[in-house]
């Protein structure tokens, strides 16, 4: 072989070994990348073993645990939340209409017809002179007190023409008991005097005619009237002026506008009756002072309610005349009173 060739196989050689020194120098560097990977490759699953714990312990939770945790101040509960608000104020009551009033008051008169179908004038009296009489005698005294005196005085003056010609100090002696007996004896015999002069010694049947005579208003007229001639009116006394009031038929206070406003409201053919039953209830339940208002058989319809004892048991005891088992104020009552008589002047009880 020819040294040319020799040298030309050495430097085919020599460039081969050059590529492969070339080329191994350029493998580790593939390889170490190659490497690297793996390693990254590993290193990640060897992190996700730590995580996964975690992220299980967080799904293991319950979901009210979770929500606890998440939430720690709860809301409160419904009814305790309408307990914290503040109260709505009540609306005011609707004033009561006229025509309710009118309602309301027509019915009491109605239910006091069914409690006392007995009501009556609580006086003693054989004729109109003698009811005259004994009404203008009531007068700051207790009806009781005018029919235990009155016997003794009709017994001596049976007429006014008996009366008209009395001796004062007489008259004054008899009807001492009924309290303020100076004056009263004025009236009667001045009344007497006044029939036996202008009217025949009769009781006239007109308003007009009685309010003229000596001690007689429309208060005593009208229980003339009423009672002993059969014309309606409406008797305004003491007990009468109260329950009116009390049952808000009127706001008046003085006695002839209270009977004008509460014969508006009456028919005219119920004002004599209507005046017995309020006296009636005024007199044995709903007091002045202590109204047995747990005794009261009407009280749905009283707007006054309250105002006395509402205990049954107590109120009971407040009860007068046949009510509470005592007797009544007249010494002759009608056949259909339920109740006692009264005791004559001295006798007890």
């Amino acid at each position: 072989m020819s040294k040319q060739t020799k040298a030309t196989k050495r430097s085919a050689a020599e460039r081969s070994g050059a590529k492969t020194a070339s080329a191994a120098k350029r493998a580790p560097k593939g390889a170490a990348k190659s490497a690297a990977k793996p390693a990254s490759t590993a290193a990640a699953p060897a992190a996700k073993p730590a995580a996964e714990p975690a992220a299980k312990s967080a799904a293991a939770k319950p979901p009210a645990k979770r929500a606890a945790a998440a939430k720690p101040a709860a809301a409160k509960p419904p009814a305790k939340r309408a307990a914290a608000a503040k109260p709505a104020a009540a609306k005011p009551a609707k004033p009561e209409s006229h025509l309710a009033m009118v309602r309301r008051a027509r019915k009491i008169n109605r239910e006091l017809a069914e409690v006392y179908p007995y009501a009556h004038p609580e006086l003693d009296f054989r004729n109109p002179f003698e009811l005259l009489v004994a009404t203008v005698l009531s007068a700051q005294t207790t009806d009781l007190r005018v029919n235990q005196t009155t016997p003794a005085l009709f017994a001596k003056y049976p007429t006014p023409e008996d009366l008209a010609a009395a001796v004062p100090e007489e008259v004054e002696e008899l009807i001492r008991p009924t309290g303020f007996f100076r004056a009263k004896t004025k009236s009667i015999m001045g009344l007497a005097t006044a029939l036996r002069d202008e009217f025949g010694g009769e009781v006239p049947d007109r308003l007009e005619d009685l309010v003229k005579l000596p001690g007689v208003g429309r208060k005593t007229a009208f229980v003339v009237l009423g009672n002993a001639y059969g014309v309606p009116g409406i008797t305004v006394d003491t007990h009468f002026m109260r329950l009116a009031r009390r049952w808000k038929w009127t706001e008046q206070d003085d006695p002839v506008k209270i009977e004008a406003e509460v014969a508006e409201i009456f028919p005219k053919s119920e004002w004599t009756m209507l005046s017995h039953r309020v006296i009636f209830h005024g007199r044995r339940i709903c007091h002045a002072r202590k109204p047995a208002c747990g005794a009261c058989p009407i009280t749905h319809l009283c707007p006054a309610y309250g105002e006395g004892e509402t205990d049954p048991e107590k109120a009971k005891k407040l009860l007068k005349y046949e009510k509470g088992g005592f007797p009544g104020q007249r010494l002759n009552p009608p056949p259909d009173y339920p109740g006692r008589p009264a005791p004559p002047l001295g006798a007890s009880s």
